[in-house]
């Protein structure tokens, strides 16, 4: 079930705010909770989560995309308000990541916290894994979730 973004919602609650198409961000929210609120800065003064995480895949492509949405909120082209918690960098690929990619990842580190999220086969068909992995363990404590999800 795809999740659309809510207006509204708690202002202390998780937006998560994808960087770019594929990133992740719903298959987060559905997993940990919080607001899936798509390719758009949320906006704390209409009663959006002022809490986000920033999300993107691995590949070149999402690391570029994460780059720009980090300029973007450097540069003051968010709402007022915003507090980044970190970015979410969800594997796009089982196995290691080349060389390239992860020296694009310290750079984006040395922005912003990264938590990263190994591959998950069970969202590539649509689905939860049985037990969620390590990582999104940790990740679930940062935001304040409980790792059950919204529906638990």
């Amino acid at each position: 079930m795809r999740r659309t973004p809510v207006r509204g919602r708690s202002r202390e609650e998780i937006g998560w705010v994808k960087a770019h198409g594929g990133a992740g961000a719903t298959s987060l929210a559905e997993a940990l909770g919080g607001v899936d609120v798509g390719a758009r800065w949320p906006e704390p003064a209409r009663g959006e989560p002022r809490r986000i995480m920033l999300v993107g895949r691995t590949s070149s492509r999402g690391l570029r995309a994460v780059s720009r949405a980090l300029g973007a909120l450097r540069d003051g082209k968010a709402p007022q308000g915003l507090d980044l918690l970190g970015v979410v960098l969800v594997a796009d690929a089982p196995g290691r990541l080349p060389l390239g990619l992860l020296r694009r990842i310290r750079v984006v580190r040395s922005v912003a916290p990264v938590q990263r999220v190994p591959w998950i086969p069970a969202w590539r068909v649509g689905g939860q894994p049985a037990r969620l992995p390590r990582q999104l363990s940790v990740l679930a404590d940062l935001v304040g979730a409980d790792g059950e999800g919204p529906e638990a």
